[in-house]
């Protein structure tokens, strides 16, 4: 069984995540993402990481966009 070595540095972050990960793969039509995925090639799971990304980019890039410039 293959281990995570990934560290989450804020532990109350890991099932948010999570969802984000499920989601993004959902919205790239690969099904059945949860569990296991050492029989997908690299590049799927790259895909999907890289998507958070740019999701997550996004929503910081929105939130600051958001906030009134402090003088």
């Amino acid at each position: 069984m293959p281990r995570n070595n990934n560290k989450v540095l804020v532990p109350e972050a890991r099932q948010a995540l999570d969802q984000l990960k499920y989601e993004t793969a959902q919205e790239l039509g690969i099904s059945n993402y949860q569990g296991y995925k050492g029989d997908l090639p690299s590049r799927v799971n790259g895909s999907v990481g890289g998507s958070m990304v740019k999701k997550m980019i996004q929503q910081y890039e929105q939130s600051a966009a958001n906030q009134s410039p402090q003088q």
